[in-house]
């Protein structure tokens, strides 16, 4: 248990004790503490046990997308009897969705929890999220699946599921607007090239062209980013169609 001491001694106490409001976000007392310790440990800290395993929240991430997923559909499953597999499938995508585990992680403020030789303003949006599925992993391998679901419940589909809500969610409107030409038999294309300019971080532009004819442009820090806010543009500009299109 000496590692636990030497995670919790390096921890700056300028961020408080973390144990307390580990404890507030969870709304019970933890039992195993260093599943905790290294839900909130990031990789740059180069952490080891005495097997020389590392110490980090990356394996913690995988098991609580597991249970976030189960919880999620059975929840749907009971919710909503008529569902079928593809309905289902896409509903409980909405809920797991990346930016809605993003928006779950800002809001319960796991960023301030950890531990990184990385300064906190240079991570990427998608810390947030990845915090989360740890804390979630963390849980279940501490006090079982009662306890998970309860967490998952609480913080998640109490608060911020509906269903008639999700229904009208876009996920991503990239795969809509391809389906809708697919469907249509339109061409499209996403020519994306480098953008930097005169910005610290890399940027990517994307000029997406339906039938030969350029109909959006955006600019982003990633070529996934970039073509997304390009088809939402698109999306918008073809709604009536579109809408009218899927609703046949």
């Amino acid at each position: 248990m000496n590692y636990i001491r030497n995670i919790l001694n390096s921890r700056s106490k300028n961020d408080g004790n973390f144990f307390l409001q580990l404890k507030s976000i969870l709304g019970f007392k933890p039992k195993k503490e260093s599943l905790y310790i290294k839900a909130f440990t990031h990789r740059s800290m180069n952490l080891k046990d005495k097997k020389g395993n590392p110490i980090n929240y990356e394996r913690l991430e995988f098991v609580g997308d597991a249970m976030l997923s189960a919880v999620v559909a059975s929840y749907l499953f009971s919710e909503v009897p008529h569902g079928d597999e593809g309905y289902l499938t896409k509903m409980r995508s909405k809920v797991v969705s990346r930016e809605h585990l993003n928006e779950l992680g800002k809001e319960l403020k796991l960023i301030d929890l950890v531990k990184s030789k990385i300064a906190k303003s240079n991570f990427g949006n998608n810390i947030h999220g990845n915090l989360f599925e740890a804390l979630v992993g963390a849980i279940f391998l501490d006090r079982g699946y009662k306890y998970c679901e309860r967490f998952i419940f609480d913080r998640v589909i109490n608060p911020h599921v509906d269903i008639e809500t999700l229904e009208g969610k876009v996920i991503s409107y990239k795969s809509l607007l391809i389906e809708w030409c697919q469907k249509e038999k339109k061409t499209f294309d996403y020519n994306v090239y480098e953008d930097t300019g005169n910005d610290n971080l890399k940027h990517f532009s994307v000029k997406l062209s339906i039938d030969n004819k350029v109909v959006a442009k955006a600019r982003a820090t990633s070529k996934k980013k970039a073509e997304e806010k390009a088809s939402k543009r698109a999306f918008f500009a073809f709604q009536n169609k579109i809408t009218k299109f899927f609703n046949e």
